[in-house]
């Protein structure tokens, strides 16, 4: 009900000329472009007319040097007054409350925008790299008062609210202004600050209402909780050595041997800083280069292992927070250690409190439905072909390498985003302009997002997992190739077709195993079309897949045999490596992230210590082996950095190959897949080297094997073998890989 007019307060107040009836309803339902126009201070003839939106307010009062007057009480929350005054003074709002004490605080309608015309402009153009500064919650100063910036891109909406623990969750006192044709709407709100709870009230275009969390916040509530955290950061980095130093060389031409983890499942419990305390100590005692962590981006449901993300610029809340993840970052580089994350732009959960219809339509996703929903995972795609959608994306592969110092983004489901047609029949996708089914919008973003990057953080790396034969992954963008199209960009991507092969091979009985033998050689077929990884990731032990150890056939001595012999393969081929946690000590039952590893498998007191220490111990020293030997990673790219001794004796079970480095020092890597001892195995070998002396062998009794190995340098004799002058006799352990290097 609207309260009776007054001829004058106390204060020398007189009533206001009323709002138009429309005005009033728009600002009350939270529907008006531009709530600034009518609320705050304004100059009318006769004085200053001030009115405030306080709900549930009992009186407001405006309150200055030498001032205070009542307003009138206009009903519904709104209060309003003229005062005889020539200019709008430095003033406050004391608001009184039936529950409350008095309150004084600054009118936040009194501010001008605190967005700037550039930041404004770049967002319009789809062109703002670092989004993260323009858009979300901000705390700063603005006109010498303190409080928080509220931007949100929502231009489908009728009005925008800010929803808080500060304003009991009612966004109704705090209508934002739209900032014209970008879609972006601003409110300052003076007092609000680090650490406080926030949502938008969105009206939609139908007028109904949803609260929604910050698609740009960087820090959130943790789930089941929904809410969006205003965040400062207080880290200061102690890494500068490293970040001087990691782009010094090309990533293709460095050792790059990676440890996968899942942070919540790698030790339970644990949270970043936690984690920061033990996770770089076990990494760089085993030798890996670099981690690679699965999403840390927040997202709600667990199961999800972090693929299904709702908050894509905001660490997990799970762990702690984004200064607890920087620390953890920062603790590893401090110990030598590359950070990569995995990266998630090709899909969005569906949750009505995040991205989905944001603002009431179909804003990140395409507006064809059918379009816009994933087909594998019950997700939403995103719009690619949107400069925002775009931009929002460009821009949040930039923050993670910026601020949170990552050095890779490993970017998940490429194939989904290339292909119109991933997963879809026949009627269920739309050519391209061409008639291809080719999703240009998602080639010009990768393109994009991997020139800005490269650009923007030297030596950061990305890594698709994309699992076609796409032409120029790895190529440069400004290449173009066979099929048209310029390059993607990445730096790396994952070898999806040797890990496939080579797993399928190691999985039969080593009698059928003749049989199988292309499947370890092919990959020398496109070994060089592209710069790879090596990878045996979650993906690959999960969902009834088996742990690695547990792939392979035989008693559980043949299996961690197997398992030894194929690391030292993988190791050895041309391409990076990457391990998923557990499989460094070859635990036997599948991954949960409910669990995580079997780390008891590991204690000193357990009988068969030499089952899963000894594999650890092996991957210790293939990582050592690995980074002290240039021919293993050097020339990982070029054919001259490979050479087939044999690749054909399939009847032996056995694989026999050169790597290279940039000298042509050589290496020697020769593979027995077979249970049986090969006593005098002849191999021919490069010339002007006497002797060849073991320096690795998966066998050794210490890692668990047998003990057969070569303890003195093998002599080089002039005896033709595999169409070479010279040649070696050596001794190949069972189910086992040996590596030798001239003495």
């Amino acid at each position: 009900m609207v309260a009776p007019r007054r001829e004058a307060t106390p204060g020398g107040t007189r009533p206001a000329a009323p709002l138009d009836d429309a005005e009033r309803a728009r600002l009350l339902r939270g529907a008006h472009h531009d709530p600034h126009a009518l609320l705050g201070a304004h100059h009318v003839p006769g004085g200053i007319l001030f009115r405030a939106l306080r709900p549930f307010a009992r009186s407001v009062a405006v309150t200055a040097k030498g001032l205070r007057a009542e307003l009138f009480d206009d009903g519904d929350g709104l209060f309003s007054g003229v005062l005889p005054l020539s200019e709008i003074p430095d003033y406050r709002l004391l608001v009184v409350y039936d529950t409350a004490d008095d309150t004084e605080l600054h009118d936040p309608y009194r501010f001008l925008p605190s967005l700037g015309d550039l930041d404004l402009h770049l967002i319009g153009e789809g062109r703002h790299e670092e989004l993260w500064r323009a858009l979300g919650a901000h705390p700063m100063v603005h006109e010498g008062v303190s409080g928080t910036r509220f931007t949100v891109w929502a231009p489908n909406a009728q009005g925008v609210c800010v929803a808080g623990d500060f304003n009991f969750w009612d966004g109704t006192a705090h209508p934002m202004r739209s900032l014209g044709a970008t879609g972006v709407w601003e409110l300052f709100l003076p007092g609000v600050g680090e650490g406080a709870l926030y949502k938008f009230q969105i009206t939609r275009p139908d007028g109904s209402y949803t609260l929604r969390a910050d698609p740009m916040a960087r820090r959130t509530e943790a789930p089941p909780a929904t809410a969006s955290v205003v965040h400062v950061s207080h880290h200061r980095w102690q890494d500068d050595a490293w970040m001087e130093r990691r782009g010094e060389r090309p990533v293709h031409e460095a050792p790059f041997s990676v440890y996968e983890v899942h942070l919540p499942s790698w030790r339970p419990g644990l949270g970043y800083r936690q984690l920061a305390e033990q996770l770089p100590a076990y990494v760089q005692d085993l030798g890996f280069t670099h981690v690679e962590l699965l999403p840390v981006a927040e997202h709600p449901f667990g199961g999800s292992w972090g693929y299904q993300v709702t908050g894509f610029y905001a660490p997990t809340a799970r762990l702690g927070t984004p200064d607890d993840f920087k620390y953890l970052v920062d603790a590893l580089h401090r110990a030598g250690i590359g950070v990569l994350v995995d990266w998630v732009p090709a899909h969005f959960p569906k949750d009505e409190w995040a991205l989905a219809a944001f603002d009431g339509r179909p804003l990140y996703e395409p507006q064809d439905p059918v379009r816009a929903a994933h087909p594998d995972w019950g997700t939403l795609e995103f719009d690619y072909g949107r400069k925002e959608v775009r931009n929002f994306l460009v821009a949040n592969a930039v923050y993670w390498c910026e601020e949170f110092h990552v050095d890779g983004l490993r970017v998940d489901a490429v194939a989904s985003m290339l292909y119109l047609d991933y997963s879809r029949g026949p009627g269920q996708w739309t050519p391209n302009v061409h008639g291809g089914r080719e999703n240009l919008d998602a080639v010009a973003f990768l393109q994009e997002m991997n020139a800005t990057v490269y650009r923007r953080c030297p030596g950061v790396v990305t890594v698709a997992e994309e699992s076609t034969a796409w032409d120029g992954v790895t190529r440069a963008t400004h290449h173009t190739g066979p099929g048209g199209f310029g390059g993607l960009g990445f730096g790396l991507k994952w070898n999806m077709g040797w890990m496939h092969d080579s797993l399928q091979y190691m999985s039969k009985e080593p009698v059928h195993r003749k049989y199988h033998h292309g499947e370890m050689t092919f990959a020398m077929v496109y070994a060089y079309s592209e710069n790879y990884v090596l990878p045996i990731s979650h993906d690959e032990v999960v969902h009834g897949k088996r742990s690695l150890v547990s792939k392979m056939p035989g008693d559980w001595w043949q299996q961690r045999a197997d398992h030894r012999a194929f690391l030292g393969f993988m190791w050895a081929h041309p391409g990076k490596q990457l391990l998923f946690m557990g499989q460094e000590f070859a635990q036997g039952a599948e991954w949960s992230e409910s669990h995580g590893p079997d780390w008891w498998l590991l204690d000193p007191s357990y009988a068969a210590e030499a089952d899963h220490r000894g594999v650890r111990d092996l991957v210790r020293d293939l990582n050592e082996r690995y980074t002290a030997t240039p021919a293993l990673w050097q020339r990982d790219t070029v054919p001259d950095g490979f050479e087939w001794i044999d690749g054909d004796a399939a009847e032996d079970n056995v694989l026999a190959f050169l790597r290279y480095d940039a000298e042509r020092s050589p290496l020697l890597a020769v593979c027995n897949f077979s249970p049986v001892v090969r006593q005098g195995y002849r191999l021919g070998v490069p010339p002007g080297h006497a002797t060849w002396e073991e320096i690795l062998n998966t066998d050794e009794t210490r890692y668990g094997g047998s003990g057969v190995v070569n303890p003195d340098p093998v002599k080089t004799e002039s005896v033709q073998s595999h169409g070479r002058p010279v040649s070696v006799t050596v001794t190949l352990p069972p189910l086992g890989t040996v590596w030798f290097r001239p003495g």
